[in-house]
Parts: structure tokens; sequence; C-alpha cells
């Protein structure tokens, strides 16, 4: 089997795979097979099945997924970013480029929501090279804007809303992360891909970076 399952609580089963990437291929291929659970959450490196009845039925069902199976492409949302963040200096020295190297660098990758945490709405964006990961900040800021775009990592992020956070912040967005009447009320749902673009290049503006 190419999953490992363990049981979780009464009526949910973990489902341990080898990165976010099988776990993202995994929920997704769950969904789209009709799989019997009543949510379905991919992780770092697991997927959650709640709600299940049958765990052996879960368990026989799931020995027919392999992590070689294609995964059909997500929905594109382009986010515009207006790239004035605190960190910007340090990740372009990081990056041996300059602030414009980081936006254009930033601009090139197409990332995809591997899994959502942290806050409602926060999703972890997986498509930054191995050679561009920087570190989170060694003592989390007290408050992070809404909106704001941030690396941590090899991971790309946006904050749906105002809380603390170490990631390096880059610039900000005037996307609306998190809607809960939306459906999904999360706009970076698990599977959506993502690119961002230069506010700048496109003619909009929002306020100031830490305004409110």
């Amino acid at each position: 089997m190419p999953v490992q399952l363990r049981p979780f609580g009464p009526t949910a089963v973990l489902a341990e795979v080898g990165g976010p990437a099988a776990a993202l291929a995994l929920a997704t291929w769950a969904r789209a097979s009709g799989v019997a659970a009543v949510e379905i959450v991919p992780a770092a490196e697991t997927v959650l099945f709640d709600g299940v009845d049958d765990v052996a039925t879960l368990a026989a069902t799931l020995e027919s997924w392999s992590p070689t199976d294609p995964v059909p492409p997500g929905d594109l949302v382009e986010l515009p970013v207006t790239y004035d963040g605190p960190d910007l200096e340090f990740v372009a020295e990081a990056w041996r480029t300059d602030v414009a190297g980081v936006v254009r660098r930033h601009g090139e990758v197409e990332y995809v929501a591997s899994f959502c945490g942290f806050a409602p709405g926060f999703a972890y964006l997986a498509g930054l090279p191995a050679e561009l990961a920087v570190p989170r900040l060694a003592s989390p800021r007290a408050q992070v804007p809404a909106g704001s775009v941030g690396l941590a990592g090899v991971w790309c992020g946006v904050y749906p809303s105002a809380s603390p956070g170490g990631w390096r912040l880059i610039g900000r967005t005037d996307a609306r992360l998190w809607d809960p009447a939306g459906d999904p009320p999360a706009l970076l749902a698990p599977g959506t891909r993502v690119r961002f673009r230069d506010a700048s290049s496109l003619g909009s503006s929002t306020p100031g970076f830490g305004a409110s």
C-alpha cells in the first residue's frame, strides 16, 4: 500500500505519505474518486480523512492510488503585489541579487497551494527552488498586517489576517484571502495555482506597508 494509515480519533484516519506534493496528490485523487469521508484535509506529510465509517473500506480504496498518478491542475489565481516589505533587502542579499531581481524571480514561479494551516485561509505555497530558501526570523513579529506576502524556507504564503508571524515579508496584496461566506471560503484552497504580479507594472496601488 502506498500510504500508512493510523487511527486518529473515533471516526478519522491519518494517511502518512512522503511529502506535501504526495499529500496534495492523494487528497485530490480521493476527492475525485468519491472516497467515503466527510472531510479530506492535506498537510505537509499527511492527509486526514475525517468522518470515516469503515476504515477497512478506506484502506482498500487507497490501495489503488499511486504517487505517480497525474494530478489535474487547479484553478489559477493571480495576486497583485506591492513589493515593499521590510525583509526585501534581506531576501535580495540571500538570493544574491537586487530588489528588482527578487521581484522578477518571485513572479516567475507558478506556486501551488499544498495545504492550509496556521490561520484560516493561510495557504502554504510550494514552488520556490531549494536554492532560494530563506530562514525565518529569529524572533517572530508581534503583528504582521493582513495581505503580507512572506517567505520561510522554500514556502511562500500570504497572511489572510493580521497576526503574529516569523516569515520574511517582501510585499503586500489587497486580495481577500479568507471569506467565511465564500465557496470555498479560502481563496487559495489546496491545489490552487498562484502567480504573483508586480502591482506597479499593473498600474494598481495599495496602502503603505503596515497601514490599517
